[in-house]
């Protein structure tokens, strides 16, 4: 055998025997392509089903009873909320605890036998348009066939005519369904979360590979001092991201910014800690660089596929969304959503802002207890 394949082949077994050394790399390697064919495999849904739905009824009668248990029955909703006063379905919407609100007014059977058409309001939280669209198209039919079971014998004439029923539809806080006013406001929250995890995972684990950490270490410094260090500066950083990031969503984008601007910006830095804590906690665990990049990868495609960012919540199935649930940048990605398209004070946001409260507890927690035992 030539020598340059005894080279090439002792080069090869050096490497095996090195990857093989690295059992972080090795499991990566694999849970990576695993964790994208369950998620684009089970998880993505561009036709999402059973989205909440709440029903106003002004109207007692059997039409109304047929429409109530079609919109039960059909798969593309979930009627969750049976409203009894005025205003409090609007209120639904806006704390996106439903996506439609289908409102049947008073006198409605009445005109429905003289054939007067009557109107049927349907509201729709719109700021994610691919959420709304099939369903809304489903909705009318699902209306049509449960009038048709009671549009029989005298009023028989009325099934035969095309849509008995006006369905008005109303698009709430993005009316022209402009895709670009849902996935601007969740740009910033992947980019913050891509920037600030991976900028802390690398600071720390640099820190060792350079050799400076022992430096660090003689300082008279409390693992919560190095970690309240080493974050703050990035602050500066995400704050700065956040503000030209609402900048060019403005003058290029035109996205409307109904809500506070000292919010956002509040919840921005809560956020950037958030994301900031996370990178530490891997940093505390990566032995290089090379497992920072991975690990911090490994973090970023769930969080952008199953926060909302690319496809709707509601679409997922249960399993993804309790996943989603879990990651900050979706709670981050409802704040933004909610004040900048539909006005939001802090009351609304309050849940949001008390999840990544937590989850920055726990996170500082983790990171400061697994760098003591670094240290030690």
């Amino acid at each position: 055998m030539p020598g340059w394949l005894d080279r090439i082949g002792a080069m090869i077994f050096k490497e095996v025997r090195q990857m093989l050394r690295d059992p972080g790399t090795i499991a990566i390697m694999f849970a990576m392509p695993l964790m994208q064919m369950l998620i684009f495999g089970y998880a993505i849904n561009g036709d999402p089903r059973h989205l909440p739905l709440a029903i106003e009824i002004n109207d007692h009668s059997a039409f109304t009873r047929s429409i109530d248990a079609g919109l039960r029955n059909s798969s593309y909703f979930d009627v969750t909320h049976v409203v009894t006063r005025r205003g409090e379905g609007e209120a639904l919407i806006e704390s996106g605890k439903v996506q439609f609100l289908v409102t049947i007014p008073a006198d409605f059977s009445r005109d429905l036998v003289r054939g007067a058409r009557p109107q049927l309001l349907v509201t729709a939280d719109a700021t994610d348009p691919s959420a709304t669209g099939n369903a809304l198209g489903a909705l009318r039919e699902t209306v049509e066939r449960a009038l048709a079971r009671d549009l029989i014998g005298p009023h028989a004439a009325l099934a035969a005519r095309a849509g008995p029923v006006d369905l008005v539809i109303h698009r709430s806080y993005n009316p022209e369904a402009i895709t670009s006013h849902n996935t601007v406001p969740g740009l910033l929250a992947v980019i913050l979360s891509m920037t600030m995890v991976m900028m802390t995972a690398l600071s720390v684990t640099r820190e060792n590979e350079l050799g400076t950490m022992e430096n660090l270490l003689a300082m008279p410094l409390r693992p919560f001092e190095v970690m309240v260090g080493k974050i703050a500066p990035y602050l500066v950083v995400g704050l700065v991201q956040t503000v030209v990031v609402f900048i060019l969503a403005w003058l290029i984008f035109s996205v409307p910014f109904a809500g506070s601007v000292l919010l956002t910006l509040s919840a921005a830095l809560l956020f950037s800690a958030v994301s900031l804590a996370l990178g530490f906690c891997i940093s505390t665990i990566a032995q290089n660089q090379v497992q920072a990049i991975q690990m911090s990868f490994f973090y970023m495609l769930p969080s952008i596929l199953l926060s909302g960012f690319m496809f709707p919540f509601r679409g997922m199935p249960q399993w993804a969304q309790w996943i989603g649930e879990v990651l900050p940048t979706t709670h981050f990605m409802r704040i933004l959503r909610g004040v900048m398209l539909k006005g939001w004070d802090a009351a609304y946001a309050l849940p949001e802002i008390g999840i990544l409260l937590l989850t920055l507890l726990v996170l500082g927690a983790v990171a400061i207890f697994r760098y003591r035992d670094t240290v030690g």
